[in-house]
């Protein structure tokens, strides 16, 4: 998909925008997640420059990982993938990918595991961060009450003015003078 210019690590999270209950097909939009009607945007961001790579788009009820399946995005061999826990089974398409560990049932984690999962917080957070910029625009941030088809335009327009905005400040620091 990406050639030679493949990142070296990237980080995939779905983040949800809540809608007005439709008129019709209500349980498609219905998340249960967070108890009301919503449509997901799923970014995947390059973490050595914090841009978005790609988006794709769902309802509701989608679960992360189905949406993730349905949108047909596939990493290079190399790319590290870091994703969270609504991503189980990504290993099984892309081995070079992390999750963190469930705890097992009845019992708890070892040290070295809960280690491991807050290495693997860190690392992610940086997505956290670029929805918490993306949801500035309050258009992601409140209901949306526009078309349900054009959500998906709007998001990657959303996207783009901030990966400008990641680019611009990134110039702007290479020229300063020091």
């Amino acid at each position: 998909m990406w050639g030679d210019n493949a990142p070296t690590v990237i980080a995939i999270d779905v983040t949800e925008s809540q809608v007005e209950r439709p008129k019709q097909c209500q349980k498609h939009f219905y998340s249960g997640k967070k108890k009301h009607h919503a449509l997901k945007a799923q970014l995947v961001v390059d973490l050595t420059n914090f841009q978005i790579v790609c988006t794709a788009y769902g309802k509701g009820k989608q679960h992360d990982f189905s949406l993730f399946k349905a949108s047909g995005v596939h990493f290079h061999a190399q790319t590290q993938g870091l994703a969270d826990k609504g991503y189980q089974g990504l290993q099984k398409l892309h081995s070079n990918s992390q999750i963190p560990i469930k705890k097992p049932k009845g019992g708890s984690l070892s040290k070295e595991d809960k280690r491991f999962n807050r290495q693997l917080a860190r690392q992610r957070i940086a997505i956290e961060h670029v929805n918490r910029r993306l949801k500035i625009f309050k258009i992601l941030s409140l209901p949306y009450r526009n078309r349900c088809r054009r959500f998906g335009l709007r998001c990657n327009l959303i996207a783009a003015i901030y990966n400008f905005e990641v680019a611009l400040t990134a110039a702007k620091s290479s020229i300063s003078p020091t």
